[in-house]
C-alpha cells in the first residue's frame, strides 16, 4: 500500500548522492538505517505492519452455502495474526524446492487444471501448519512462511522471553511431513523430515539459510526426494548469538546421550529376551515386538509409539474416539515388487495423520494412546489373525478385570472369556466372537508383556499381568529410560489433533449431486429414464443418522420414525426398496462403482417398471483432521406389476 521499496531505494539514492559526494566513502548498513529513520521512514514501516497469514479459502470454514454447484470466486481472506511482543518466534520460510527428478518429466498444469500436489505439514512444540499445495514438479514452488513460537514449558520461566541459551535446551526438532496428493484427492506420503533449527542461534544477523535434503520413506529411505531451501530467523532478534562451537558441543552431547540410553536397553532387551527363550524354546516363533521400523527405516522400542494421548474438545467420549481412528484410511505399507513380504511401517504420528491413512499398526498405537488419554488401562495386543496374518488390536483392562478387545480398523469391540482348557467335556465353554487367533505380547507407553502361557492361543489367554508365570514383564525404568516424554530420546513429541476443515453439509451436498449424474447417466446408457423424487431422498435422512449413532454408540435409535415416514410416501401397491452403503473416502466415482457390484444396489439403480421414482440421500460425518465417515443410501419406489 505504501509502496515501501520505492520510498526506501529514494532515500538511499538520496543519501549517497549526499554522503558520497564529498569524499567517495563507504557507508555502512547503520548509515542507511540512520538515514531512513531520520525521514520517520521506518516508523511509518512499523506503523502499518499488521502480520498477517494467508488463510487458504479451503481452510476457511464457509456459510453455509446453497446446494447449488458454483465456484468460489471470493478472494482469499488474511487473517491477522497476533504477535506477542513478549515471546520469542523462529520465522520459517520454504523458499521453493528443486532436484525432485521423480517429476523431472511432469508437464506444465495447464490453467485450472487438476494436477498432483505437494503439501508441507509442520509441527513444533504443540503447534501445527500447512502449506499451501503446490503443483508437484521438477522444482515444486514453495513460498511459504511459519511462524513458530518458542518458549519453555516449566513453570517461572514460561512468562520470560526465551535467550539464546534457553533456546539451546530446548531439543524438539520441527517435524516436516511432504505429502503427496494425486488428481483423485488420493495422498502418498513422500518424506518426513526432522529440522534441526539450533542452528540459526549461531548464525550472523539472526539468519540462516539451509538446503534440506528429504529421503524417501519405507523401501525408499535411502534414496533422496529432493531438497528444499529453508531460511530461518529468529523474532525479535537475538541480542547476542552462540558460537557455532558451542551449538555444535550441544547437539553433540545431546546425540551421545541418546546413542547410550539406545545402547543400554538394547543390552537389557537382548538380556530380556534371552531369559524368555529359556522358559520355553517354543517362544521364538510367537509375536513378540520389542523394537518396530518407523517411516524412515529407523528402529525404536514400540512403547514409545504411544504416548497419553488428549484430544481436547474434539472427540467426547472413547467409543468416539475409537470411531474416528476406524474412519481414518487403512493402507498397508507399499513394497515395491511382488512377494508376499509385510513392508514393516509404524509411521509417526504426524506422519500418519497427514496422510489421512495408515496400516493397522498405526491405528491401534492412535487408539490405544487415545484411550488412555481418556484415562483408560489400554495396552496394544501383537498377534495373528485367521490364517496366521500378523495383526495388532487394543485391549482395555477394566478395574473389576473385564477385558475388552478394540479393533481399531473398524470400532467394534469385544468382551474376551477365556476358555478354560481343563474344564470337563460337559462345561459350557464361552464362543470367542473376536478375528484374533493369537497373541505374542502386549504394550503401552510404560510397559511390556511377553506372553509366556503354554499356548498363544487368545481364546485360552488369562490377562492377569501381575502374574509373571503368565506375562513376562520388561522393566519399568528400562522403558522410561527411551520412551518417556521429555527424555532426548529419537521419537517426536505427538502432535495435537486439528479440528477438522472439512464442511459437512457442502460435501454432502457436492457428493450427492455427482452421485445424481451417475446413476441417471448410468440408467441412459441401459436405455431408461430416470425421474428423482427429492421428497423421499430426503426421508432417507434419519436412517443415515441413525447408522452412524450406532457405529459410535452401539445404540440404535429412531427407526420407528423413519420406517412411518417412508410407509406414508409409498402409495398402496408399490415397493420400496432402500441400500445403504458406507466410506471412509469422498470420491463419488469411486464409491458408485463400489456400490454397482453389489447386486442389491445394482437391483434398485437399474430398476425396470412402473412409475419408477428413484432417491439418492449423503450424509458426510466430519471428524477431527480430515477423517470422514461418508454414508449413502439409494432407493426406488415403484408400482408392483405382478
Amino acid at each position: 500500500q505504501m509502496d515501501v521499496h520505492g520510498r526506501i531505494r529514494e532515500v538511499l539514492a538520496e543519501t549517497i548522492r549526499e554522503e558520497l559526494a564529498p569524499e567517495h566513502q563507504q557507508l555502512s548498513t547503520e548509515d542507511l538505517i540512520k538515514a531512513l529513520r531520520q525521514r520517520g521512514i521506518i516508523d511509518d514501516v512499523m506503523k502499518e505492519l499488521k502480520f498477517v497469514t494467508d488463510v487458504n479459502e479451503k481452510e476457511r470454514t464457509s456459510a453455509p452455502k446453497p446446494s447449488t454447484h458454483f465456484v468460489d470466486r471470493e478472494p482469499p481472506v488474511l487473517k491477522k495474526t497476533n504477535i506477542d511482543p513478549t515471546r520469542r518466534y523462529l520465522y520459517l520460510q520454504v523458499l521453493g524446492g528443486k532436484a525432485f527428478l521423480e517429476h523431472l518429466q511432469e508437464p506444465e498444469p495447464l490453467p485450472g487444471q487438476i494436477c498432483s500436489t505437494f503439501t508441507l505439514c509442520l509441527h513444533f512444540r504443540n503447534q501445527r501448519f500447512r502449506s499451501k499445495p503446490v503443483p508437484c514438479a521438477c522444482e515444486p514452488d514453495f513460498h511459504d512462511g511459519f511462524l513458530l513460537e518458542v518458549h519453555k514449558d516449566s513453570l517461572g520461566d514460561g512468562s520470560k522471553m526465551a535467550d539464546a541459551t534457553t533456546m539451546l535446551s530446548i531439543c524438539d526438532p520441527v517435524h516436516m511431513v511432504l505429502i503427496k496428493t494425486d488428481t483423485f484427492g488420493e495422498t502418498t506420503l513422500v518424506a518426513s523430515y526432522f529440522l534441526e533449527w539450533r542452528s540459526v542461534l549461531a548464525a550472523e544477523n539472526g539468519v540462516t539459510n539451509v538446503a534440506v535434503e528429504l529421503l524417501g520413506v519405507g523401501t525408499e529411505s535411502k534414496v533422496s526426494v529432493g531438497v528444499l531451501n529453508i531460511r530461518l530467523e529468529m523474532y525479535p532478534q537475538l541480542s547476542k548469538t552462540l558460537s557455532p562451537e558451542i551449538t555444535n558441543t550441544q547437539f553433540a552431547l545431546e546425540r551421545q546421550k541418546t546413542a547410550e540410553k539406545e545402547r543400554l536397553f538394547l543390552v537389557y532387551a537382548k538380556q530380556w529376551w534371552r531369559e524368555y527363550l529359556q522358559i520355553r524354546p517354543t517362544h521364538n516363533v510367537r509375536l513378540v515386538k520389542i523394537f518396530a521400523q518407523d517411516e524412515n527405516g529407523v528402529n525404536h522400542p514400540v512403547c514409545s509409539y504411544i504416548r497419553p494421548l488428549r484430544a481436547g474438545r474434539l472427540l467426547d467420549t472413547p467409543r468416539q474416539a475409537a470411531r474416528f481412528v476406524s474412519v481414518l484410511g487403512y493402507e498397508r505399507a507399499p513394497v515395491i515388487g511382488g512377494g508376499s513380504g509385510k513392508q514393516e511401517q509404524w509411521c509417526t504420528l504426524l506422519a500418519f495423520l497427514c496422510r489421512n491413512k495408515g496400516d493397522c499398526e498405526d491405528h491401534a498405537n492412535l487408539l490405544c494412546s487415545l484411550l488412555l488419554g481418556f484415562g483408560l488401562e489400554a495396552f496394544v495386543c501383537v498377534g495373528t489373525k485367521a490364517k496366521g496374518v500378523p495383526h495388532t488390536w487394543v485391549m482395555t483392562c477394566g478395574t473389576d478385570g473385564t477385558i475388552t478387545f478394540w479393533e481399531s480398523l473398524t470400532g467394534h469391540r469385544y468382551i474376551h472369556r477365556p476358555i478354560n482348557p481343563d474344564d470337563p467335556p460337559l462345561v459350557e465353554q464361552p464362543k470367542p466372537v473376536y478375528p484374533y487367533r493369537t497373541i505374542g505380547c502386549l504394550f503401552n507407553h510404560q510397559k511390556f508383556f511377553g506372553n509366556c502361557q503354554p499356548s498363544d492361543a487368545v481364546e485360552v489367554c488369562v490377562f492377569d499381568l501381575h502374574d509373571e508365570s503368565k506375562w513376562k514383564p520388561m522393566s519399568g525404568e528400562a522403558i522410561k529410560s527411551v520412551c518417556s516424554p521429555g527424555t532426548t530420546s529419537s521419537v517426536p513429541p505427538f502432535p495435537p489433533l486439528c479440528a477438522s476443515t472439512t464442511d459437512a453439509a457442502l460435501t454432502s451436498n457436492e457428493i450427492e449431486l455427482q452421485l445424481r449424474i451417475l446413476v441417471s447417466e448410468h440408467r441412459k446408457d441401459l436405455g431408461l429414464s430416470t425421474v428423482w423424487d427429492d421428497h423421499l431422498s430426503y426421508l432417507l435422512s434419519p436412517a443415515l443418522a441413525a447408522y452412524e449413532l450406532e457405529r459410535t454408540t452401539s445404540i440404535s435409535a429412531g427407526n420407528e420414525e423413519f420406517q412411518d415416514a417412508v410407509r406414508r410416501a409409498v402409495p398402496d401397491g408399490h415397493t420400496f426398496k432402500g441400500f445403504p452403503i458406507h466410506f471412509v473416502y469422498r470420491n463419488a466415482r469411486r464409491a458408485f462403482a463400489t456400490c454397482l457390484r453389489s447386486p442389491f444396489c445394482e437391483e434398485i439403480i437399474c430398476c425396470r417398471g412402473d412409475q419408477v421414482r428413484l432417491a439418492v440421500r449423503v450424509r458426510v460425518f466430519t471428524y477431527p483432521e480430515s477423517a470422514c465417515a461418508v454414508w449413502i443410501m439409494f432407493a426406488c419406489k415403484y408400482r408392483s406389476v405382478l
